[in-house]
Parts: C-alpha cells; sequence; structure tokens
C-alpha cells in the first residue's frame, strides 16, 4: 500500500459503536475530549441515556443507507473507523442478510466516505480472512493470501470486503486505509462462536490437532484503533497477543473435560445435530477447529507504539478471571 500523507484527525465516526470494540473506541475518545473536535457514534441500536457519554454524539443509523453521505457531509467527518459486523451464526437469518451488512454495508460505507471527502478510514477485518486451511502458513502474515472459507459466511465475508478495499485503493488512493485483522477478541462482555465453545460443559475438539488460538482483549485492539486515528497510520496489520494457547490448555484452565473427536465423528454429529436444529453449526465447522489460522503480529509490534498488552495465554486468563471466576 503506498503511503498516504493524512491531516491532522478533527472529526471521527464510528459504525458499529455499541458493538464490544466500538463501545471502547468510543469511551477512550470521550476519555479525551481534545484528541478530536467532534465524535459520532453510529448503530443500530439505541445507547441508553444512563449510558451516553459525555461529548459523543449518538447516531441511530443502518451502514446499507445511502443516507450516510448526508451525515458524514453534516458533520464534516474526516476519518470513519468502521467495526460493524456481524460475527454470530444466526439460526434462522438467511446468509443474504449477513453478506447485504458485511459486504453490501462495506461498500456503502466506503463510496459514501470517499464522496463525502473522507481522508482517512480505519477497518477491523479479521484472521478468519486467510481462511481455515491445512495448508496455511504457521504463522501467518499480512503478505499471505487471503483464502476466506466459502462455507463459513463471516470468513468469506471478510475476504470479499479485503478485496473491494484493495481495489479502492489503487482507484481512490486519496482515502488512507488502515486495516486490522485481528484474531480472537475477547473481552468482559464477548459472546461469539468462540466464546460460545467455552461455555460448553464439555469443550469438544478435533482428534489430532491442537486447534491453536491466538487471542487479544478488546481494549487492546481499541487502542490500536486509536493509536492509528491519532498517527494518522495507513496499512495492513494482523492484531493479536503473542504465542497461543489450544483448545485442550483452555479446557484445562476451565476446569472442564475435553473431549477430541475423529473428524467422520464430530462431522456426523454436527449434520445431524444442525438438521434437529439444537446447533446451527454444520459438518464444515469442523475445520473451523481443525485449521486454525495462526497470526504473526511482527509488523504490529515493529511499527505502533501500543501492542497488545496480554499474550494470547495471559488473555484468556484475563478472559476466565471474569467469566468464570469459580
Amino acid at each position: 500500500m503506498s503511503p498516504v500523507v493524512l491531516p491532522p484527525a478533527r472529526s471521527v465516526l464510528i459504525t458499529g459503536a455499541s458493538g464490544l470494540v466500538g463501545s471502547q473506541v468510543v469511551a477512550l475518545l470521550a476519555a479525551d475530549p481534545g484528541a478530536v473536535e467532534t465524535v459520532v457514534a453510529l448503530d443500530l441500536r439505541d445507547v441508553p441515556d444512563e449510558r451516553r457519554l459525555a461529548g459523543i454524539d449518538y447516531q441511530l443509523g443502518d451502514i446499507r443507507d445511502p443516507g450516510l453521505e448526508t451525515l458524514l457531509r453534516a458533520r464534516d467527518i474526516d476519518t470513519v473507523v468502521h467495526l460493524a459486523a456481524i460475527v454470530s451464526l444466526g439460526k434462522d437469518r438467511p446468509r443474504e442478510h449477513d453478506y447485504s451488512v458485511d459486504v453490501l454495508g462495506t461498500e456503502n460505507v466506503l463510496g459514501c466516505a470517499q464522496r463525502a471527502g473522507v481522508r482517512h478510514l480505519v477497518y477491523t477485518s479479521s484472521g478468519a480472512a486467510y481462511g481455515y486451511h491445512a495448508d496455511n502458513p504457521t504463522p501467518l502474515d499480512e503478505d499471505d493470501t487471503l483464502r476466506g472459507n466459502p462455507e463459513f459466511a463471516y470468513s468469506d465475508h471478510k475476504r470479499l470486503v479485503e478485496v473491494m478495499l484493495e481495489r479502492h485503493r489503487r482507484e481512490h488512493p486519496e482515502l488512507g486505509q488502515l486495516v486490522f485483522r485481528p484474531g480472537t477478541i475477547l473481552g468482559e462482555h464477548a459472546a461469539n462462536p468462540i466464546t460460545a465453545i467455552f461455555d460448553r460443559p464439555v469443550v469438544v475438539g478435533v482428534r489430532g490437532t491442537d486447534s491453536p488460538f491466538v487471542l487479544v482483549w478488546d481494549e487492546d485492539v481499541a487502542r490500536c484503533v486509536l493509536e492509528g486515528i491519532r498517527e494518522r497510520r495507513t496499512g495492513i496489520y494482523n492484531l493479536t497477543g503473542d504465542g497461543v494457547i489450544t483448545l485442550r490448555e483452555i479446557a484445562g484452565r476451565l476446569h472442564k473435560r475435553y473431549v477430541a473427536l475423529p473428524v467422520p465423528v464430530l462431522a456426523g454429529a454436527l449434520r445431524v445435530l444442525k438438521a434437529l436444529r439444537l446447533s446451527r453449526a454444520g459438518p464444515e465447522h469442523v475445520n473451523f477447529l481443525r485449521y486454525r489460522p495462526v497470526l504473526s503480529n511482527e509488523n504490529l509490534e515493529r511499527d505502533f507504539d501500543l501492542t497488545p498488552s496480554a499474550t494470547s495465554e495471559e488473555c484468556f486468563e484475563r478472559y476466565r478471571r471474569i467469566r468464570f471466576p469459580s
């Protein structure tokens, strides 16, 4: 990515501002009112009055709405932090809906930002964009090919968005881009397909693999986003703590039984459970556990003043103390 010289940030709009990371970014900006002049927190979900922070302009809105351009112009926004995405599996939600939000919504954000004269876009992609493959390099760095699996909506959509962003960088270099690819994000209020694995009474894994997880704390992601805004950084960075923690180690930390099933047995069980509508995950999710992408954070640690404060192991231990104190 060619370097883009950007003026200092004056006005920031955050999409997905009520989410796990978005709420942390909003809180950091509210705690430092001199950082920028205007902070707009955009989300589909309303924020109750008692949880609203001073100095924040809370707006209800859908990232798929072309009217976003009007809001960007009205608030003279020069920086967009795009965090809105669908992470969880929807039991009765069609995949077309997730695509319309993750991919078409991002396309709308890009178009509105470019037409409104926004100069800086900060986007949280995911390590899932690399895909879950047996031949993934270990670790993966930012130059490795993105092969998000078509069978996993989140993984596939993150890949498609990154292809879109790459094309936009060529066609509209005036809009500087900072793209983060986080590992699994944990935090006090984290709830996603990974934390669902930890919540079950028995932790089920795949025989023949360690299922290594790279983890990062939500506050660390927010701090890196803030650093990117302040320093006007561009580029693509994996974002995760050092090292890995395996699924077996996670089960041990939770004092839960760990059961590693052969691939055919686990795939068959998931097929039956999904057919009975007892599980949202099907047999294709075996590879979700079998081939976990392990990310290198070497470039992040080299270029950023604020790197993750906890290793993957420490991140999980922090999560365990909060969510499973007994």
